[in-house]
């Protein structure tokens, strides 16, 4: 092999590693980003929940809302509370932004809607 063959080879090889270096570093630096877009993601969906929750708590005190918010009581789960009229109750579930109804409170409104809606007195006896 004459000394530019070896050249070429060497210069070769050396591209190679260096082209191999960089695919390591940029698939680690990708790794890196996508963890944290998860993370950051996260953390607005954490945000999210918890100016949703803070918010439920004023919402009966807002002029928009229609009842007196004295007769409101906070129960926070499965639904945000009950409103106590004179001639009906009604369960509210405050809603911000585009949040939709739980699974669980599309069950509930359902049964509301059926009428599957009782009173119980339960009593503890000595």
């Amino acid at each position: 092999m004459d000394d530019i063959e070896i050249f070429l080879m060497f210069s070769s090889l050396l591209l190679a590693a260096v082209c191999f270096l960089l695919y390591l570093h940029a698939r680690s630096t990708a790794k890196r980003v996508e963890q944290s877009l998860r993370d950051t993601t996260s953390q607005k969906q954490s945000l999210s929940t918890k100016y949703g929750k803070m918010s439920e708590q004023f919402m009966p005190f807002l002029k928009e809302y229609p009842y007196d918010p004295n007769q409101f009581r906070f129960i926070g789960s499965p639904i945000d509370g009950i409103q106590f009229e004179q001639d009906k109750i009604i369960f509210v579930e405050f809603k911000t932004n585009t949040s939709a109804l739980t699974q669980r409170q599309k069950e509930i409104q359902s049964a509301v809607k059926k009428g599957h809606i009782e009173f119980l007195e339960f009593r503890i006896r000595d």
